[in-house]
């Protein structure tokens, strides 16, 4: 492909309303435009990028077993409805009607379309296991699209999923996703890790993250440095070390007028947040219970719902909580509370000398033994980790690390295929609903996650995997008449042999075309200047090993040819 007859409109400067560099360096190397909020074009350098990604992700998925289908993107709200998540997805998904005034939505997901096709074409034990993979546009209608691809209304994504007949052989094909995942994002060439996840609103009882380490990664990630366990912030299993454990004297009733929140009480009592303990009342399906934690941690309501069984799990209304605690909302506390279930996180074991809410309007506690002064039913993990805790498996310290989710796999069980009829004849003629997986990544988003975590202010640091083009021929004197001949020469050797070849033809400045190599980064840059005229050699730029070559003309093919194997 020559440069000229391509279409590649790069910008000197960046756009104002690029955040992250990512979306900075992939709009100013013509990678993609924006076109609105959360929706981007992408330009073709961008989708050679993007076809780059589909293609690792095709070859791995087809080697492990993986049946590739494409599922319609318009989707009847019925089967929403059915499934029961009408209503917990609404929010997200962009309804259409049709003309004869029919509900569809633009598909965010498709386990309800995959489950329905299951449904009515298998039948017996002998169909399975299958697993079924499509690349399809998806659309979610973001509160606040932002960062480019990485968070984006519009968006390319492999979901997929597999049905089992038993729960054994439903996980062997989570693990078999979960090596498929390593694969493709090895080849992808990310630095990544895989973090025990949330199933959230997907549903299911086993949940994985894929995530590329980034600093501006959106989702914080706690690993433990002696036992290596790692999961994101929703679920990570933390151990707590009580802040305070002197013994404390009786406790005694204090005035603190107007104080509700951590900060007012504690700034008003000069005591640290520590040492403070927020009194929250919940309704786990609808009956009140106690929540005690750290007046510095965070009630993590993932870890509530699964303590409770999967119970609904909300914060009671300020006319619940009055009535459960005779006091206003922010003057909690456990002392006296009767009636209700206390349980407190793990944060407040051990606590002493602590600050609790009185049950009465402006009044707190000060020097509360919890253990002494009130009866716990049970000390549980209920809170968000924090920088400094412990792992919860093994007591090392935690490292807390940022990263961008290119992929999620979940182990669904029947919650879908029960739902939607997705059964099967087991051998004895038994009718029982298939075991399902769900896989996905984020296509477009590997992108934008490769970009953010190779790539300096100037520019791109493409590796030969997913770069537009893996070489760039740049005859820097146009009007030589030698240097257009021995770059052309060299484009037509590199074509035959294969390669992804660009050449620049155009007439600008070799400082210019420099600059936008480097603002693409394509990975092998060949610049023929002056000096090859002198020399008979080329400049080779090795841009993601930060290196410069020189190179004779008569072996420079199969230099290329091993650097690319090597990158």
């Amino acid at each position: 492909m020559r440069w000229t007859r391509n279409f590649i409109p790069t910008l000197r400067e960046s756009p104002q309303e690029a955040e992250i560099r990512s979306h900075r360096l992939m709009i100013r190397a013509g990678l993609i435009q924006k076109l609105a909020g959360g929706l981007y074009t992408f330009l073709p350098l961008g989708l050679r990028s993007l076809r780059k990604v589909e293609k690792i992700v095709r070859e791995v998925m087809n080697n492990h077993g993986a049946i590739e289908v494409l599922l319609p993107i318009l989707q009847p709200k019925e089967i929403w409805t059915q499934s029961g998540r009408w209503n917990v997805m609404r929010d997200l998904m962009l309804v259409a009607k049709d003309r004869q005034d029919r509900s569809f939505v633009l598909g965010p997901t498709h386990e309800e379309i995959i489950t329905d096709l299951v449904s009515k074409r298998i039948k017996s034990y002998r169909d399975l296991p299958k697993n079924f993979y499509q690349i399809q546009t998806k659309f979610r209608d973001e509160i606040r699209p932002r960062f480019g691809l990485m968070r984006s209304r519009e968006f390319l994504m492999k979901d997929g999923y597999s049905f089992d007949a038993t729960d054994e052989t439903a996980q062997k094909s989570y693990w078999n996703m979960v090596e498929a995942y390593q694969e493709i994002f090895k080849r992808c060439g990310f630095n990544f890790i895989m973090v025990e996840a949330d199933t959230g609103v997907m549903g299911g009882s086993l949940s994985h993250e894929f995530m590329v380490l980034a600093d501006t990664g959106e989702d914080e990630l706690f690993v433990c440095k002696g036992c290596g366990y790692a999961a994101n912030r929703e679920l990570a299993l933390r151990h707590c070390v009580p802040s305070f454990s002197s013994a404390s004297s009786k406790y005694e009733e204090v005035q603190t007028p107007h104080m509700k929140s951590v900060e007012g009480v504690s700034r008003f009592l000069k005591v640290s947040p520590q040492q403070l303990i927020k009194t929250l009342i919940y309704e786990m399906d609808r009956k009140p219970h106690a929540i005690l934690i750290r007046g510095d941690v965070e009630v993590n309501e993932g870890k509530l719902r699964r303590l409770f069984k999967g119970a609904s799990v909300e914060l009671a209304s300020e006319e619940k909580v009055s009535q459960v605690t005779a006091s206003p909302v922010g003057f909690a506390g456990p002392l006296g509370l009767k009636g209700i279930p206390l349980v407190a996180d793990l944060s407040v074991k051990g606590l002493r000398d602590a600050v609790t809410g009185a049950n009465k309007a402006d009044t707190h506690f000060i020097h509360v033994d919890l253990e002494r002064d009130c009866s716990i039913d049970a000390f549980q993990d209920l809170g968000f980790p924090k920088n400094g805790d412990l792992c919860g498996k093994c007591k090392a310290p935690f490292q807390v690390l940022r990263g961008i989710e290119v992929g999620h796999v979940f182990k669904l069980g029947t919650k879908y295929s029960a739902i939607l009829g997705a059964n099967y004849l087991n051998e004895q003629g038994t009718q029982l609903p298939c075991v399902m997986g769900c896989y996905g990544i984020g296509v477009s988003r590997c992108l934008a996650a490769f970009v953010e975590q190779n790539s300096t202010e100037n520019g791109i640091l493409w590796n030969q995997a997913l770069a537009p083009f893996e070489v760039l021929i740049s005859p820097l004197l146009m009007e030589v008449g030698e240097i257009v001949e021995a770059a052309e020469k060299l484009y037509n050797d590199l074509k035959l042999k294969g390669m992804d070849v660009l050449l620049d033809d155009r007439k600008e400045r070799p400082g210019v075309k420099f600059k936008d190599a480097d603002l693409i980064g394509f990975p092998i840059q060949v610049a023929l200047g002056q000096k090859f005229l002198e020399t008979r050699s080329l400049e080779v730029h090795i841009r993601p090993r930060q290196k410069v070559e020189h190179i004779p003309m008569d072996s420079i093919v199969s230099y290329l040819e091993g650097m690319i194997r090597s990158l």
